[in-house]
């Protein structure tokens, strides 16, 4: 395998060096965007259930809270906006614009928060953070 040959410079062949590979290698792009494709369908499908659930939120001032988990990267199921349409996918939470409660800043600040919003933190990680 040798996919790297036409690549220019020898330091990065021999050792990790990224900085030195880039020197050697990079250009300079000095078009315009005229490259870039426009919004597809699917994006203007996601982006519209997005805008509404936007709209929704600046309504009530959130929309859900899951006070059952921590944070953390796979406290959740994974959460799609619109599964058929996309692309790229990977909420936060399992659900669009579902907050996250994260006790590990402070405990007050998380009952104070909830409590503007009425919600109250899960009996199991309240018993957590306060033993």
């Amino acid at each position: 395998m040798e996919a790297w040959r036409n690549f220019k410079g020898n330091k990065w062949k021999e050792e990790i060096d990224v900085r030195d590979f880039l020197l050697n290698n990079y250009k300079e792009y000095t078009g315009d965007e005229h490259f870039l494709s426009g919004v597809s369908k699917k994006t203007e499908k996601v982006w519209s259930k997005c805008q509404t659930l936007l709209q929704e939120e600046l309504k009530r001032g959130i929309l859900d809270v899951d006070t059952k988990h921590m944070s953390g990267i796979n406290a959740f199921d994974p959460g799609y906006i619109d599964k058929e349409n996309e692309v790229i996918v990977g909420l936060q939470t399992d659900e669009p614009l579902k907050r996250i409660v994260n006790p590990y800043g402070g405990i007050r600040m998380v009952y104070s928060a909830l409590k503007s919003y009425g919600y109250e933190l899960d009996p199991e990680v309240d018993h957590y953070f306060n033993m």
